[in-house]
């Protein structure tokens, strides 16, 4: 059966978690923050599951610590660490390789702050042919407003916006998936 090709694919699809960093986090309205790592979290663990690849990003460590560890207890193993002091995912030393290396061509982000590191990765992941497809309520900001204009610009941009549900569901294509029952645990 051909399908829309904006539709997720497991098989070509692969997971980038932006900054997710408990002293970035405490920065954003907490219920923001909350719903963004639980949700960040399901799709890690559905990564897992579906041999998804992972990357996760974390901006300067040194100063903003390591992935929230409710995260981390979510990622596959196979998941690579890229540390950055650019903004873009893109600027981590290694990072674009570990793309390219994939073979996947749809890149679904996750993360901190959506205006700032998820834009500008968005944004050169869509120069360089990914479809990207941003997933709003595993994404926050600081200012609500300042996530609001990010999605708008880069939905006008041809970033996809998306809810990590429908992610889930794409995914799996159908009920009779051998994973469907666990994953469908997450929408409760």
């Amino acid at each position: 059966m051909n399908t829309h090709a904006n539709l997720l694919a497991a098989e070509n699809s692969l997971l980038i978690v932006v900054d997710l960093q408990p002293r970035l986090s405490a920065a954003m309205p907490g219920p923001d923050a909350e719903l963004m790592t639980v949700n960040a979290g399901k799709l890690a663990e559905a990564a897992g599951l579906l041999n998804i690849p992972v990357l996760v990003t974390e901006q300067y460590p040194k100063g903003l610590g390591p992935t929230a560890a409710p995260v981390v207890e979510k990622l596959p193993e196979t998941a690579q660490v890229f540390e950055k002091t650019g903004f873009s995912c893109c600027a981590a030393k290694g990072f674009t390789q570990a793309l390219q290396d994939s073979r996947r061509k749809q890149i679904i982000l996750v993360g901190q702050e959506t205006h700032v590191c998820v834009l500008q990765t968005a944004l050169e992941l869509l120069h360089e042919g990914y479809q990207v497809h941003v997933v709003m309520d595993a994404v926050c900001s600081r200012k609500t407003e300042h996530k609001h204009y990010a999605l708008q610009r880069m939905q006008h941009q041809g970033a996809i916006i998306t809810n990590y549900e429908s992610v889930l569901f794409e995914w799996l294509r159908d009920s009779t998936h051998p994973h469907f029952k666990h994953l469908s645990g997450f929408l409760r």
